[in-house]
């Protein structure tokens, strides 16, 4: 019956329908209340179905995971500098998914309708007692991020919080090592202006919200995790090199 359910969920009817309401209802706010930038959206046209993962900083539970998801339909239509008209929501690209933590996809209705849209629900921390007990992904979350990338592109905020310049956790540079996708580092601005904390209610109108879509990181596989994890956090400027006061120093 589960596996009877998983297919149904993952069908063109429920995730399409899906993504078109939900794309429906924040399009105005994405590019009419406020104005999305989107930059390196031309390359989004030359990569595979499958094995991609794109790791970006994050600045609100649900805007800028909105944004991709408009971004990436809008690419299948033919678009490759701004998401336009959203004919896309007409038939939209469904072959995506994005990591969350379980404990934010489950508060209440409207964060359970979306997981539809293509959740892969982690448990980032476990808590017992009030006290914090573990970080990272645990081995059942690998696998079920391992077997997303199977057959689709990956959305992952290897940050794991909203809070800006927070290290990076471990576990996205693990799937890297040992799954080998093509790694593709996302820098985006303006959503915690823009947005609340969820990235649902609207803080600001008139606001540049910026998507940009950098060139496949060139990674060493067989690398440490640690050194992956730096490259990534360097990629999607979260390293301490691009805190603000903080100065470049070359050597």
């Amino acid at each position: 019956m589960s596996g009877w359910f998983n297919k149904f969920k993952e069908s063109r009817l429920v995730k399409g329908s899906v993504y078109s309401i939900v794309g429906a209802l924040s399009y105005p706010r994405l590019n009419i209340i406020n104005k999305l930038e989107v930059e390196g959206m031309e390359q989004l046209r030359d990569l595979p179905g499958e094995k991609v993962l794109f790791v970006s900083n994050h600045q609100t539970y649900f805007a800028e995971v909105i944004a991709f998801l408009h971004i990436f339909c809008a690419s299948s239509w033919g678009q490759k500098k701004k998401i336009g008209f959203p004919f896309y929501l007409l038939w939209p690209f469904i072959r995506v998914k994005f990591v969350s933590a379980e404990e934010t996809m489950k508060k209440n209705f409207m964060s359970k309708v979306f997981a539809l849209a293509g959740s892969i629900m982690v448990k980032r921390v476990w808590v017992s007692e009030g006290k914090e007990i573990r970080k990272g992904l645990d081995p059942s979350d690998t696998r079920k991020i391992a077997r997303a990338l199977d057959h689709n592109w990956v959305i992952t905020f290897p940050q794991g919080t909203t809070t800006p310049f927070a290290p990076g956790r471990k576990g996205t540079a693990f799937i890297i090592k040992h799954h080998r996708p093509i790694v593709i580092p996302v820098v985006i601005d303006g959503f915690s202006t823009a947005f609340d904390k969820k990235g649902i209610k609207l803080k600001t109108k008139n606001t540049r919200l910026t998507v940009k879509f950098k060139a496949p990181l060139a990674i060493n596989y067989d690398d440490s995790t640690e050194n992956i994890l730096q490259q990534l956090m360097q990629a999607i400027e979260q390293s301490r090199e691009f805190m603000p006061g903080e100065e470049n120093v070359k050597m």
